[in-house]
This record gives structure tokens, C-alpha cells and sequence, in this order.
């Protein structure tokens, strides 16, 4: 009796053979153009055909569908039939206010979430007003440097029905306050507020390099964060465990995966040594991945990565519930992937990388604006990026089926290569300790150096091929080109004036003693998170807190 897998693998290895001219690299492409690679962007050899024998029979039966443990083919039985994802487009300039209209816009336009950009000076801790940022304020994202500025932002905004994404990290917990204490001012109680706060430290000193204070402490302010959240904030993801940002800095998929996912084991034990509850924990937990342009290897990405983080919780942490193994992910398309010649090519990339992202089963997207490889989006480009992901839900049929491709030769041999490739990564990472000591340590740094140097050198030789950059650069270029946003150079003194009007009409004795509250807790190592909301009342700016905390822990500056 003939067994079905021997007979397609002896079927398959035939067909290679045969067909191998026919399936080389490059055949049958102008010579012009040249070959295109066999290996995917992370470096994967792709082969030329994918047949039965390439996919695990039994796993492919016990994970048949969706909504069941370990969640391959996505978290919900019927998926984006029940929800859609989130339009949750990232915005965020120069004051409180015009990024207040932005966001009032976009709205307008169907968006479902907000998602929050903030400015450097902000993202360190540190008021419009210091000399450190001088020339970058709102430059990058908005400036907010009180729940005064809090309030501008959402002006308008019901908090009660928004849920809303902060791309905040080393002054998490400071943002965060303002959030909740704008919400009270508004009438909407804590645990009406919903969204997401990033609070990915590990991931700065990998990649971002936007941290201020050394690991130990900067990894127990992300934990009272997740328990404010889990005890107050109840509608509230506390963490937003990054692998967005080490891809952006030029690491791998199977990278991606393994650094994420080894971090968010740093963050559970973390929360575990300090007693949290994990099965609560692990409810609020979400994730934040890049969507390449390899369509076929991110949609394997993200289905091998919610399998393995599945079953991390329950083998690693003893976790029953089925809520608290899910991984929620947030996806943003890869802006390091979009080019300033001819940008126009770029909605072409965006939609490419955001039809991976839902195939892949994502509960968030963002989709970069075209010209934003040039400068802050425009208008009418950041109203493109939104009816993109609207395209992708009314028109395409994309939403109906649960995991579409699953079952796919192809996209399951891929999903199973990328798990095993990144536990292989993960391994390595316990090896040298765990995360942080990994991180600390320059590990994820030099790998992400190596792939982003290989990447490069790949475009430069023109072994890789990315158009409009080595491939058909001649042509017509529209020479009005795009209209991206400009910072007016006022908003910077306008800034300043609002933060030293604030200082005048605050009670400054009140202010004074919440922070000196916060050194107190700080260093007796006490309800922290309380002693910031207090300041946060009591009108103390974001540069003040974090100076507050900054007189306790000192400031880091890097590996030596």
C-alpha cells in the first residue's frame, strides 16, 4: 500500500530535478534586470516548489482552527467576521492641538484608534523648555509636557469611547498618569479608558536608544505599570512588548520573532518575581510587529510567533487560561522599506506589507503614509495610508475567511521554518542569560548590525533589488513632488510659554512636594506609580518628574 507523504516527496525531489534549468534563480528574467535572490530578506533559502512532504501532517490536523490553543490560525474562531482590526493610524506633530485636528480628521475619515506619536524631548523626559531640546520639539511627533497638554490633545475626543495607543517608553509611566488624570478631569473613570501603552524599555537599549535610565530600574517602572493597569486601568494593555523596532533597525524575521518573544519573557518573570497574577497578566499583555514586504515569510511570521508565544506561556509560566497565551499584536508597516526615489512606489509596498499583516491575523494596523521615507505625511497622504487598510476590509474579501492561506504548502513549511529558526535564537538568548543580559551585553545589537549590513550591501551590489533605487531609475520624475507636513519654527516658543505659564499658575508648594514624593518613592522603592499621579495632579511637568527620578537612578549612556 503506497504511503501519500513518501509518494509526494519522492514526486517532488522528481520534479526539482527535472525542472531544475527551469527553477534556477533568474531564469527567463532580462538580463538588464538580472536574478532575482533565492533567499528571502532575512536570508531564508526559498525553495521553487512546496509540495506535501514540506508540512507536518499532524500539525497541520491539531491546529486545524482558529480560536483553539496554540492559535496559528488566529486568535478567534471566526476573526475579522467578528472584528474587524483597528484602523489605528500613528499621528502625531508639532502642538497638542493641530495634532488634536489630525486626529479629529481621521476619525472623521473611519478610523477606530487613535495611536499617538510623541516628540524626542518627550520621549527622553525632558520639557520644551531644556536646553537639550532645543530645535526638536514637535518635530518628530507632538509635544507633551503636562496633563494640560494632555487635555488639548484629546479636545473633542470622547476618552470613554477612544482607545487610544502610546508610543512611550522610558517616561511610560509618566504619560501614562497624564492620561489617566486627563480622563478624570473629563469624567471618564479609569477603568473606562481603553488602549495600549508601549513601556518597551528592552527594546530602546537594543535598538531605539531612547532610555534615560539604567536597566534595573527602567525594567521596575515597566513593571508598576502593568500592576497600575491590572488593579486600575483594567481596559488597559500596560505593555507592548516591540519587535517593530528591532526590524526597523535592520534584524531579521526569524530575529524579530526570537527578540520579541525573549523579551516578553524577561517582562513575565519580571512581573511574577514582584507577585503580580501571570493569568492576569497575561490578558493585558499585547505585541508590536513590522509588516516586511516578503509577503509570503510575514504571514508565516506572524502565525509562527502567536504559536510560540502560546505555547511559551503554558510551558514556561504554567498558564491555563486560554485569554492569557494569546498574542495580540499591533502591526505597522516597515517605513525603513520605503524609498524617497520615486515614493510613489511605495503605496504599492504599503499595501503589499499591510494585505501580510491581516493574512497573518493582526488586531491593529497602522499603514505608513507613501511620502514619509521624505518627511512627516501630508494630509492627503495620511488620508491614502487610512483608505488603504479600508480597501483591504470592504473590497478585497480579505476579512471573510479566517486564515486564508493556512493550509498553503508553502505557508505552513515557512511557519514552521521560522519557529524553528527563531527558538534556535531564543536558545541562544537563554544562554547568555536571558534578555536583558543579552541586550545588555550588545548581543541583539550585533546581530541587527550584521543583518542590516548584509541587507545593504545586498541593494548595493545589486544582488537585491528594490525599485526606482537599482531597478528602472530612469524615467520622468513629477517634479512638484509630495506635499509633506512642515513644522511651523514658532511651536517651539510657543511651547516654552505654555510650560512657563503653567509653572506660574500651579501651586507651587504642591508641586514641590509631590516631587519630592517621587524621589521618596523612588528611593524606598514604594508605590512609585502613585506618587507620579499624584505629581501629575499637581500640574508637575513630564521634564520634572523625570528629573525627579532622574536624582535617585542617574542617567544611562550606553554600552562602553
Amino acid at each position: 500500500m503506497s504511503d501519500p507523504l513518501r509518494d509526494a516527496a519522492e514526486n517532488a525531489e522528481a520534479w526539482r530535478k527535472a525542472n531544475h534549468d527551469a527553477a534556477a534563480p533568474g531564469k527567463g528574467y532580462r538580463k538588464e534586470i538580472g536574478p532575482v535572490p533565492p533567499r528571502s530578506i532575512s536570508g531564508d533559502e526559498l525553495k521553487p516548489l512546496y509540495t506535501p512532504a514540506d508540512v507536518d501532517a499532524a500539525k497541520l490536523e491539531a491546529e486545524a482552527f482558529p480560536g483553539a490553543p496554540p492559535f496559528t490560525r488566529g486568535l478567534h474562531p471566526g476573526m475579522y467576521r467578528q472584528r474587524l482590526w483597528t484602523f489605528r493610524q500613528y499621528a502625531g506633530f508639532g502642538s497638542a492641538a493641530e495634532t488634536n485636528a489630525r486626529f479629529r480628521k481621521l476619525l472623521a475619515a473611519g478610523q477606530t484608534g487613535l495611536s499617538v506619536a510623541f516628540d524626542l524631548p518627550t520621549q527622553l523626559g525632558l520639557d520644551p523648555d531644556h536646553p537639550r531640546a532645543s530645535g526638536e520639539v514637535g518635530r518628530v511627533g507632538v509635544s507633551i509636557a503636562s496633563v494640560d497638554d494632555m487635555l488639548r490633545l484629546f479636545e473633542e475626543i470622547d476618552l470613554g469611547r477612544v482607545s487610544t495607543s502610546m508610543t512611550i517608553n522610558a517616561p511610560a509611566a509618566v504619560l501614562l498618569a497624564f492620561y489617566q488624570v486627563a480622563g478624570e478631569e473629563r469624567g471618564v473613570a479609569p477603568e473606562k479608558l481603553r488602549g495600549t501603552v508601549q513601556n518597551d524599555i528592552l527594546k530602546e537599549y537594543a535598538a531605539r536608544n531612547n532610555y534615560i535610565y539604567p536597566p534595573a530600574p527602567s525594567m521596575a517602572l515597566t513593571v508598576d505599570v502593568m500592576a497600575h493597569c491590572a488593579k486600575t486601568l483594567s481596559g488597559f494593555h500596560p505593555l507592548s512588548i516591540s519587535g517593530y523596532h528591532v526590524r526597523e533597525a535592520g534584524c531579521t524575521a526569524p530575529q524579530e520573532i526570537a527578540f520579541t518573544l525573549a523579551n516578553g519573557i524577561a517582562y513575565v518573570e519580571a512581573a511574577r518575581a514582584r507577585g503580580l497574577n501571570i493569568e492576569r497578566v497575561g490578558e493585558q499583555l499585547s505585541f508590536f510587529f513590522a509588516a516586511a514586504t516578503e509577503f509570503l515569510e510575514e504571514i508565516a511570521k506572524f502565525r509562527a510567533a502567536r504559536r510560540m508565544w502560546a505555547k511559551l506561556m503554558a510551558e514556561r509560566f504554567g498558564v491555563k487560561n486560554d485569554k492569557a497565551r494569546q498574542l495580540r499584536f499591533h502591526v505597522q508597516t516597515c517605513g525603513s522599506l520605503l524609498t524617497s526615489q520615486q515614493p510613489e512606489n511605495n503605496l504599492v509596498r504599503v499595501a503589499i506589507q499591510a494585505m501580510a499583516a491581516v493574512l497573518g491575523g493582526c488586531q491593529s494596523l497602522h499603514t505608513n503614509a507613501y511620502d514619509e521615507a521624505l518627511g512627516l505625511p501630508g494630509e492627503l497622504s495620511a488620508r491614502l495610508a487610512l483608505n488603504t487598510q479600508q480597501v483591504l476590509a470592504y473590497e478585497t474579501g480579505a476579512a471573510l475567511t479566517a486564515d486564508p492561506l493556512g493550509g498553503s504548502f508553502a505557508i505552513e513549511a515557512m511557519t514552521d521554518e521560522l519557529e524553528a529558526r527563531a527558538t534556535a535564537i531564543m536558545a541562544e538568548i537563554e544562554k547568555r542569560g536571558g534578555a536583558v543580559a543579552a541586550v545588555d551585553a550588545g548581543y541583539y545589537q550585533q546581530c541587527i548590525a550584521e543583518a542590516a549590513f548584509r541587507y545593504q550591501r545586498e541593494i548595493e551590489r545589486g544582488e537585491r533589488k528594490v525599485v526606482g533605487v537599482n531597478v528602472n531609475v530612469s524615467g520622468v520624475e513629477d517634479e512638484s513632488g509630495p506635499s509633506f507636513q512642515k513644522i511651523d519654527a514658532s511651536l517651539e516658543k510657543e511651547s516654552v510659554s505654555r510650560v512657563h505659564a503653567l509653572r506660574k499658575k500651579r501651586d507651587g508648594a504642591k508641586a514641590k512636594a509631590a516631587l519630592s514624593a517621587v524621589q521618596n518613592a523612588a528611593r524606598e522603592d514604594k508605590d512609585r506609580m502613585g506618587a507620579i499621579l499624584s505629581a501629575a495632579r499637581a500640574r508637575c511637568t513630564v521634564g520634572e518628574i523625570c528629573g525627579a527620578l532622574r536624582e535617585v537612578y542617574g542617567e544611562y549612556r550606553g554600552r562602553k
